[in-house]
């Protein structure tokens, strides 16, 4: 176990290859999921997985020590900027002991979807190879914030602080990723960007508006005298939802 700090852990970068490349073989032996490096299934039970293979390999089991039963994982499909997050919160009661609870979740839609744009998927700084290792490094990330919240209630990446840490126990030179995005899929599948002018028919009657929002569907403002949303200019709009085959 860790006796010191576990903030000032510091591996060289052959260190990290290493040890993420051992971490990389072990769970895809003990997973039911994945069993290659491209994620297409994936449960909570693997993320739990996971977690405790970094925790042998990087923290010598420091948070099975320290965190016990107050940590949970979970797997999210409406994520559509983080990949991952972590979550903190004290719990306490008059004349009760403070808990403290933690959660890192996974935005697993963005490791469904990697093969699906033909480009670098830069990660933390790091050029993914597949999904697996694109998921692991935000992992990663996720377990510095996880450090920072248990060390000292709060968190962010944006600080000197995390970014010394998430470089010298994972040898990230960034703290964001360039994965592909829902976004990003649709408007290279359909040709459609923010902004543009699409039409479309409804009941036999056909609308024209502007591309608003890209999503499961694509969301359309449509000019409408009795419409509820108002621009800066004072014109109004009705919000359509409408398939992305439906635009022309």
């Amino acid at each position: 176990m860790i006796r010191g700090n576990i903030k000032d852990l510091k591996y060289s970068e052959e260190e990290v290859i290493r040890k993420r490349n051992n971490v990389r073989a072990k769970f895809i032996t003990k997973s039911l999921n994945v069993n290659t490096g491209k994620i297409q299934c994936m449960s909570k039970v693997d993320l739990e997985i996971l977690f405790k293979l970094y925790d042998e390999e990087f923290f010598q089991y420091y948070f099975s020590e320290n965190l016990k039963r107050n940590l949970t994982f979970s797997l999210s499909t409406r994520m559509t900027n983080a990949a991952g997050k972590t979550m903190y919160t004290r719990k306490s009661k008059p004349s009760e002991a403070v808990i403290e609870v933690y959660e890192i979740r996974i935005g697993i839609k963005f490791f469904f979807q990697y093969d699906l744009i033909d480009r670098d998927k830069i990660v933390s700084g790091i050029n993914t190879v597949d999904s697996l290792e694109a998921l692991q490094i935000v992992f990663e990330h996720e377990l510095c914030h996880l450090i920072e919240f248990h060390i000292y209630g709060e968190s962010s990446c944006k600080r000197l602080r995390f970014k010394i840490m998430v470089n010298n126990i994972f040898a990230h030179t960034e703290v964001h990723h360039h994965l592909p995005s829902t976004k990003e899929i649709i408007s290279k599948k359909y040709g459609l960007t923010i902004g543009q002018e699409v039409s479309f028919i409804k009941g036999n009657k056909k609308y024209s508006g502007f591309l608003y929002r890209v999503n499961k569907r694509a969301t359309v403002m449509v000019n409408d005298n009795k419409g509820t949303y108002r621009d800066g200019d004072g014109n109004k709009y009705a919000k359509w939802y409408v398939q992305f085959d439906q635009l022309v």
